[in-house]
């Protein structure tokens, strides 16, 4: 069965760096699209970054210039790199796949921005 799992979140100060990762399972991951949302408090979950299976991305306008997703298809993770975070940037971040006319969630990892 599709399984994602996310790592790499924290605390960090704000302007500071983290990289999460997702690794995925239980599909071809280099057929399909990856993406990255977030769920900041009292908000909806938004979507953050999506890279295609060829590797064009798009952003979120609140980071583009800040962030970078990536991807590894010899190990089907995904990653995103993110730079001069801000307070802002507080959020549960999850990765999500579309396969097979169904969505599939991570169970999320937490980022901390501490001003």
């Amino acid at each position: 069965q599709v399984q994602l799992v996310e790592s790499g979140g924290g605390l960090v100060q704000a302007g500071g760096s983290l990289r999460l990762s997702c690794a995925a399972s239980g599909f071809t991951f280099s057929n399909e699209a990856m993406r990255w949302y977030r769920q900041c408090p009292g908000k909806q979950r938004e979507l953050v970054a999506v890279i295609s299976s060829g590797g064009n991305t798009n952003y979120a306008d609140s980071v583009k210039g800040r962030f970078t997703i990536s991807r590894d298809n010899a190990k089907s993770t995904v990653y995103l790199q993110m730079n001069s975070l801000k307070p802002e940037d507080t959020a549960v971040y999850y990765c999500n796949v579309r396969y097979a006319s169904r969505i599939y969630w991570g169970q999320g990892t937490q980022v901390t921005v501490s001003s």
